[in-house]
């Protein structure tokens, strides 16, 4: 699925959040903590990993490609 943010970028458990791959803040932030989420193909523990545009992201099966404006 493709996800535009608004602005620079979004924090990554937020955007879990935002794209209903979990049903709360503390889901999301807990799911990365447990090394479940990739982000340009790697594992990313940082809860509050600033995701920009370009950047993928994983998360159970489920693919978010961000995109936006960055400038």
């Amino acid at each position: 699925m493709n996800f535009e943010i608004r602005g620079d970028y979004i924090e990554l458990s937020k955007l879990l959040k935002a794209t209903d791959l979990v049903g709360s803040g503390g889901e999301g932030k807990h799911a990365v903590a447990s090394g479940l989420v990739k982000v340009d193909g790697q594992v990313e523990i940082r809860k509050g990993r600033k995701i920009r545009p370009g950047t993928v992201v994983e998360f159970e099966g489920e693919v978010v490609r961000v995109t936006g404006d960055a400038t």
